[in-house]
C-alpha cells in the first residue's frame, strides 16, 4: 500500500465535497506550513469513495498547484472506504520477512476479496499480551482497480503519488505529531466528513480498531433539504450557521440540524459501543474530532453528552511552526479540521512504510 528522497512532499486528499493541498517543510524535527489550499468539487465528482469524473478532480488539483505555485511532482496521497480493508489480526510468531513471504496467504482469511486483486501491506505490533506465541498485525488491503483510478488521477495531473496511504492512519500520524500518543492510554481518533466518518481507536501508539460509517456532514444537508425544502446551497449556508433564509422559521430549522445532528451521533456512537462490547478490559478515555463536521460545536457537545467523556478538537496546525506574516491564525484554526488529512500526509518521506 505504501509506495516508495527526502524531499518534502505535497499531502493531497480528495474528498467527497473538496481537494485538500497542505505542503510542510522540516527542519530539525519542526514542520513548518509552506502552502495551504483547498478547492471544492462539484457534486457527485465522488460517490462512495469511487471517481465518477476524473478529468474534473484533475483540473482542480491543476488549479490549486497553480494558485499555491508549487512545483513539486511528487505527493503523497490516500483511499478509504468499502473498497480497503483493515484488519487486527493475531498470526503465530515469525520475522517481518517470513510475514511478507507468507502475507498472501495469511490475508486470503481475512479479506472478502480474492487477494490477487488487492494491494496488501501490514504492520506488525508486537506479541500479544495474552499469548506470548502469537502476535499482533494490522493488515490492510485495498482493491487494485480503486487504487489504480486514484492513481491514475495524479497520473493525468502530471504528478507522482510517492505514498498511498489510508486515510484513518494519515490523521494517526498528524495526531502524533501534535499531541503524541500516551502508553496505554485508549483514545478515538473520529474524522467526520462529507460522505463517510472513519473510526481509529488507538491504544498507546497501536492502532486496535477501525471502521468507516457510510454517512457524514451530508447527512445534515439533506435533511435540511428534505424537511424545509430549501437548495443544497442554502442548505449549506445554513449548516455553516446562517438562519437569516427567506421564509425560514429559525426554530424549524434548530429542530431539523437537532434530529440530523442526533442519527449522525448514534452512528459513531454505535461503532464506539462495540469496540467497548468486544474489549471489555478497555474503555475510551477521551474522543478526539476531526474532518469538517468536526467544526460543529453542536455535534462536539451532544457526542461528549452521549458517551459522558471529553470530546475535542483536533488541531492539525498546533505543533507546526506557523509564519504569521504569510497565514491568518485564525483562518487556520477555523479551516483545521477539514485538513487532518492531508497533513498527516504532507508529513511522510518517500519511501515510507
Amino acid at each position: 500500500m505504501m509506495f516508495a528522497s527526502k524531499k518534502d512532499i505535497v499531502g493531497i486528499d480528495i474528498g467527497t465535497s473538496a481537494v485538500k493541498m497542505v505542503r510542510l517543510r522540516e527542519a530539525r524535527g519542526t514542520y513548518h506550513l509552506q502552502n495551504i489550499g483547498i478547492m471544492p468539487l462539484e457534486p457527485e465528482t465522488i460517490i462512495d469513495n469511487a471517481i465518477m469524473d476524473s478529468p474534473a478532480i484533475v483540473d482542480v488539483i491543476q488549479n490549486l498547484l497553480g494558485s499555491m505555485k508549487i512545483k513539486t511532482r511528487q505527493v503523497a496521497t490516500s483511499v478509504s472506504g468499502h473498497s480497503v480493508i483493515i484488519r487486527k489480526i493475531n498470526l503465530p510468531m515469525m520475522t517481518e520477512s517470513e510475514l511478507e513471504a507468507s502475507i498472501q496467504w495469511e490475508a486470503e482469511q481475512y479479506i472478502p476479496f480474492d487477494v490477487s486483486e488487492v494491494n496488501i501491506d501490514f504492520h506488525i505490533i508486537g506479541p500479544d499480551p495474552k499469548d506470548p506465541s502469537q502476535m499482533s498485525v494490522v493488515l490492510v488491503a485495498a482493491k487494485k482497480d480503486f487504487v489504480n483510478d486514484h492513481s491514475a488521477v495524479f497520473a493525468e495531473a502530471g504528478l507522482t503519488p510517492v505514498v498511498m496511504d489510508v486515510d484513518c492512519f494519515a490523521v494517526e500520524n498528524m495526531f502524533d505529531y501534535n499531541y503524541g500518543f500516551v502508553e496505554g492510554e485508549v483514545v478515538a481518533l473520529i474524522d467526520l466528513g462529507a460522505s463517510a466518518t472513519s473510526v481509529n481507536i488507538m491504544r498507546g501508539s497501536n492502532s486496535v480498531f477501525t471502521r468507516d460509517i457510510q454517512t457524514g456532514g451530508n447527512l445534515l444537508s439533506q435533511e435540511l433539504q428534505k424537511r424545509l425544502g430549501v437548495s443544497s446551497e442554502d442548505a449549506e449556508r445554513i449548516k455553516l450557521g446562517e438562519r437569516k433564509i427567506a421564509d425560514l422559521i429559525p426554530d424549524e430549522i434548530e429542530q431539523v440540524l437537532a434530529d440530523a445532528t442526533e442519527n449522525l451521533v448514534q452512528e459513531v456512537q454505535r461503532s464506539l459501543d462495540f469496540f467497548s462490547a468486544t474489549s471489555s478490559e478497555e474503555s475510551i478515555g477521551k474522543v478526539y474530532l476531526t474532518g469538517g463536521v468536526a467544526a460543529s460545536e453542536r455535534v462536539q457537545q451532544v457526542l461528549a453528552q452521549r458517551l459522558g467523556i471529553d470530546v475535542e478538537r483536533i488541531d492539525p496546525f498546533r505543533n507546526i511552526a506557523i509564519n504569521e506574516k504569510q497565514f491568518d491564525r485564525e483562518y487556520l484554526n477555523a479551516i483545521g479540521p477539514m485538513f487532518s488529512v492531508a497533513t498527516g500526509l504532507a508529513m511522510r518521506k518517500v519511501g515510507d512504510k
